[in-house]
């Protein structure tokens, strides 16, 4: 049941993990706002393109800011497109290699003061299990953290809400399924859509992770929409 008079705003990137949350947010909040990050990573301007469509399709407010410190102190593949984004494995290396320093900190700090400003309740983030394992910042301590900094730092008292923090990203897949979220719109590749000649380029951590997912799910046919 929608907790009643409870507003939410959502860190919005256009992948699989927040456009989720989004959907499954709706049955605990009204959720009015969705900010997306421009730090100069490689896949910016699809993953804004992506998060207008999706904040369209539910019909909320779209903002994009743009933090270009972020981009110039990530020395990554992320960010550095002559810089190697294909692994093997997915592990601890293929996680440092796109690592942004405090992204998610410096992410919930800017939705937080969103929320102090404007009277949001929640703050909406697609943490999940399965990146926690190797992403420090999707952990539920993490999300812990987070909301007891916020008891100190606003005076609105906004609390984290990850819909999916119990969820494999198999689980995410069949999540999505189930709430008829519009996956048409999802960009979780951290390549250029136009290098690729195709939406995800199925090599990088994100897209593995994505491909994996999608097998175990209950529609294998999804791969044919991603990839």
């Amino acid at each position: 049941m929608k907790m009643s008079n409870k507003k939410g705003i959502i860190l919005l990137s256009g992948g699989l993990d927040s456009l989720v949350s989004l959907a499954a947010a709706y049955d605990y909040c009204d959720v009015e706002l969705a900010l997306t990050f421009d730090y100069s990573q490689r896949a910016a301007q699809d993953e804004i393109i992506a998060a207008g469509e999706i904040a369209r399709f539910y019909r909320i407010e779209h903002k994009v800011i743009k933090l270009p410190f972020l981009g110039e102190i990530t020395n990554n593949a992320l960010v550095d497109i002559n810089k190697n984004l294909e692994f093997e494995k997915l592990d601890k290396a293929s996680a440092n290699a796109v690592w942004v320093p405090n992204r998610n900190g410096l992410f919930l700090n800017i939705a937080a003061s969103y929320a102090d400003a404007f009277g949001f309740d929640y703050i909406i983030i697609g943490a999940n299990k399965e990146e926690a394992g190797t992403f420090s910042d999707n952990s539920v301590e993490f999300l812990k953290r987070a909301d007891d900094f916020f008891e100190f730092s606003t005076l609105k008292k906004p609390k984290m809400f990850a819909p999916l923090k119990d969820l494999e990203k198999y689980e995410i897949i069949n999540l999505a399924v189930e709430k008829n979220a519009p996956l048409k719109y999802v960009k979780s590749c951290y390549n250029f859509s136009a290098q690729n000649g195709a939406k995800h380029c199925g090599k990088c951590e994100s897209c593995k992770r994505l491909r994996n997912a999608v097998l175990k799910s209950v529609n294998k046919d999804l791969l044919k929409l991603f990839f």
